[in-house]
């Protein structure tokens, strides 16, 4: 018989801890392609917003929250990890890089860090990862709106300025179509040479 996965109960933050508390979360470690990106956000406790896992809304849904959160926010940032840091660094402690520094680029003063996964960067402030902090606590998912919002955009650009790619549909993930394309047409500067798929091609040409 098989087992069900526990269900992790929400987090839910005092009006006091609100504006000292720090919601983190990353979007594109999985992508060929593209910075990874992280944001932070501090929510007021009145924020009126509901929030769910970036992941899980619908485009529209997602952008119309995205301008919602920056609009009430009383702190956030957006920071990106570039292809060369990645390559520099590996996808993990670049990551962990670009959460950080959102983190240091706030300007409000605050007492916790929340993080969703189960590793924090290295912080002077308290912090306490979450798993799946993007269902389960609200500043975490508005990070995490935030971020697949700017990462998308990115891609959507990236699109107009190389249409072969397909970017504007799979966002630089490794779909068949991205990894046809990239044998095809062979890297950009904007792909990360790192990762597996992309060195197979370069080994090719």
């Amino acid at each position: 018989m098989a087992q069900t996965q526990p269900t992790l109960a929400r987090i839910i933050l005092t009006a006091e801890q609100y504006p000292t508390s720090v919601g983190v979360d990353e979007v594109g470690r999985g992508p060929l392609v593209g910075e990874v990106v992280a944001a932070a956000v501090v929510l007021p406790a009145d924020h009126g917003l509901v929030l769910a896992d970036s992941k899980k809304l619908s485009v529209t849904k997602r952008e119309a929250l995205a301008e919602q959160i920056k609009a009430v926010a009383l702190d956030y940032a957006i920071v990106g990890a570039t292809p060369a840091q990645i390559d520099q660094l590996n996808i993990l402690q670049a990551t962990l890089w670009a959460m950080s520094q959102a983190v240091e680029q706030l300007k409000t003063s605050f007492k916790q860090v929340y993080v969703d996964g189960n590793r924090c960067p290295a912080l002077n402030e308290p912090c306490q990862p979450v798993i799946k902090g993007d269902a389960r606590l609200d500043i975490i998912s508005a990070a995490s709106i935030i971020a697949k919002v700017y990462r998308d955009q990115q891609m959507d650009l990236l699109h107009q300025r190389h249409p072969d790619y397909g970017f504007a549909q799979h966002k630089g993930y490794p779909t068949a179509a991205h990894l046809a394309a990239l044998e095809k047409y062979g890297p950009l500067a904007e792909h990360r040479r790192s990762f597996k798929p992309v060195q197979s091609v370069l080994k090719l040409r």
